[in-house]
């Protein structure tokens, strides 16, 4: 019997703790508005245009810097590419995403993440960030030390595909 009532206590303290952890964590804020607001604005006018510069299965990705990268995209004097850039990726069920280029911690439009496997990282503070599952959130370094989350645009049905526009 006693060792019964010891068990119940264990497995209830357990519980409590494992309840404070999650309260604890689950309060924790992502800071992902570190960037200055820009214009953002990337049209697909063609599925050929999707085809050819979209994105178009599970960790796929490819980055938007105005009149640079990619190569032969179909620029106008509409499309604006935010502050440092555009990451657009598809994340693991298959859905378009996008997120500014810029390192939240760096906060400077040159410095911009890179894809390295399966997250983003940046070359200077090496802040690693999850943009295939987990909507930009930071996993290691300086932005997963003080909460920076990467900058998160609307990708939204457009003409024919999608479009990339602002927050």
């Amino acid at each position: 019997m006693a060792h019964m009532i010891k068990t119940i206590i264990r497995r209830a303290a357990s519980a409590a703790l494992l309840s404070i952890m999650a309260a604890v964590t689950g309060c924790s804020h992502i800071d992902d508005d570190r960037l200055p607001p820009v214009p953002v604005r990337i049209d697909f006018v063609s599925v050929g245009d999707w085809n050819a510069y979209g994105v178009g299965g599970a960790l796929e990705s490819r980055r938007f810097i105005k009149n640079v990268e990619p190569a032969g995209f179909p620029w106008t004097a509409l499309t604006y590419t935010g502050f440092g850039g555009v990451l657009l990726v598809c994340d693991v069920n298959n859905q378009p995403l996008a997120y500014d280029l810029a390192c939240p911690y760096e906060c400077k439009s040159d410095i911009r993440v890179r894809i390295v496997e399966t997250v983003a990282e940046c070359p200077v503070c090496h802040s690693t960030y999850d943009v295939f599952s987990n909507l930009g959130t930071p996993l290691s370094g300086p932005a997963a030390e003080r909460g920076y989350g990467m900058t998160r645009y609307r990708v939204g049905p457009g003409q024919y595909e999608y479009m990339v526009i602002g927050r």
